[in-house]
């Protein structure tokens, strides 16, 4: 997100960012906006299926021409045409003949598929992140509580609700005092639980 060099000292390079935050800097510190989370999702996903930075940013320019946005990988165009713009943009990166197309495939279209699992997309652009399991009991919505983890159908923060959990020493209170289902109280103390687990 901030670009970075590499290279011996005397032959110094520098890559640019894959693309510029939504957000400005704040006191020299990137700040992140949610499409900006999710590109990074997929950056983080395809480089685990061993896909070369040179690469992802040839997709990227590739999928910015093709689906028309700045940040094509939380599109709904991605969802449907992402394998097909990746395996078009391989070629480009030198990376074509190292790679098993057949496999590829496979694996393209399972990050694609698995990613967009857990998101909504409405008016073309993903809206939300189901975090959790793919629940829709937690999301993150860029609208609401400022982008933090909330439960959906009440907008209470799952940090909050988690620990009143943890002061109370009992999910079932916690319920009752904020009148919220008990097992949405649960899902909140679990997906709290699982970011300190992580």
């Amino acid at each position: 997100m901030l670009g970075y060099s590499y290279g011996p000292r005397e032959a110094r390079r520098f890559s640019p960012p894959l693309w510029r935050s939504q957000l400005s800097m704040i006191e020299d510190h990137l700040e992140l906006g949610f499409r900006d989370l999710i590109e990074l999702r997929f950056v983080a996903e395809f480089t685990k299926a061993g896909l070369g930075i040179l690469a992802i940013r040839n997709c990227l320019e590739h999928a910015r021409a093709c689906v028309e946005d700045e940040r094509p990988f939380s599109t709904r165009r991605f969802r449907t045409d992402g394998k097909t713009i990746f395996l078009e943009s391989i070629p480009e990166a030198g990376e074509g003949e190292l790679l098993d197309l057949r496999s590829r495939q496979f694996v393209f279209q399972r990050i694609v598929e698995r990613s967009f699992k857990d998101l909504d997309i409405e008016d073309d652009a993903v809206t939300r992140w189901r975090p959790f399991k793919g629940k829709a009991s937690i999301v993150i919505d860029p609208v609401r509580s400022f982008g933090q983890p909330i439960v959906a159908a009440h907008g209470v923060p799952t940090i909050v609700l988690a620990d009143a959990a943890r002061a109370e020493g009992s999910i079932d209170r916690v319920a009752r005092l904020y009148e919220i289902e008990i097992d949405l109280v649960r899902d909140a103390v679990r997906f709290e639980e699982s970011l300190i687990a992580a």
